[in-house]
C-alpha cells in the first residue's frame, strides 16, 4: 500500500490493515445498549453473575456492564484456541479459571465471538459443573458458518460472515485488539508476526 493510499485511509478512520469495516464504533455502542435493554428484561432487578472470557471480551463485557443497573458479580476465565493463527484449531485450553462462587447464582457467560462453538461448550461445561441456578450466553458476533459442535448464545449482538475480523477486543496474535471498529484483515496482514 501506498503511503499517500495508508494516509486517506487513516484519516477516514479506518486502520490500512482492514479490507473493510463490519460495524463502526457508533453501531457497535447501539447494539451494546440493546443488547443491555434484552438481558435487563429476562434477570428484571436480580443480582447475576457474568464470566467474561478475556481478553477477547473485555472491551465488550465493560461496555455492556457500564449499560446494565443490576448488582453484577464479574470474574473473567482464560482460554486459549488461536494463538498466531487465523482460525480456531485443535481442543481450547483452559489457562485461568473463574474464582468466585457461581453455586446457585445466576451467570451470564459473555464472550466477544461464537464461531466453531468449541470454547464456549468447554466453559459451559465447566460452569455447569458448579450448580449455578441458570446459565445463559451472550456473544458479541455469531459466526453461524463455522459451527463444528451445537451450541446456540442466548444474545448475539451481530451474525457476520466467514470473514476474520478484528478490533473491538478481538485481536490477530494480540494486535488490533484497540480499534474502536470491528473490521475485516486483509489476507496480506493475516501472516504471524515475528
Amino acid at each position: 500500500m501506498t503511503a499517500a493510499k495508508s494516509n486517506v485511509l487513516r484519516r477516514a478512520g479506518i486502520h490500512p490493515d482492514l479490507a473493510s469495516v463490519l460495524f463502526t464504533d457508533a453501531q457497535i455502542k447501539r447494539r451494546v445498549h440493546s443488547l443491555a435493554a434484552e438481558i435487563k428484561a429476562v434477570y428484571g432487578a436480580r443480582e447475576f453473575t457474568i464470566v467474561s472470557l478475556i481478553n477477547g471480551a473485555v472491551m465488550f463485557t465493560a461496555d455492556l456492564m457500564r449499560q446494565i443497573d443490576n448488582p453484577v458479580r464479574l470474574d473473567c476465565i482464560r482460554v486459549s484456541s488461536y494463538g498466531a493463527l487465523t482460525k480456531s484449531v485443535g481442543v481450547p485450553q483452559v489457562i485461568a479459571s473463574i474464582t468466585i462462587d457461581i453455586t446457585n447464582r445466576d451467570v451470564l457467560l459473555v464472550d466477544d465471538i461464537l464461531d466453531t462453538g468449541k470454547t464456549l461448550t468447554l466453559v459451559a461445561e465447566l460452569i455447569r459443573k458448579q450448580k449455578p441456578s441458570s446459565l445463559r450466553s451472550c456473544v458479541l458476533l455469531d459466526k453461524k458458518s463455522r459451527r463444528e459442535v451445537p451450541f446456540q448464545a442466548d444474545f448475539v449482538g451481530f451474525d457476520i460472515p466467514d470473514k476474520f475480523v478484528v478490533g473491538y477486543g478481538l485481536d490477530f496474535a494480540e494486535r488490533y485488539r484497540n480499534l474502536p471498529c470491528i473490521g475485516v484483515l486483509k489476507p496480506a496482514a493475516q501472516a504471524a508476526p515475528k
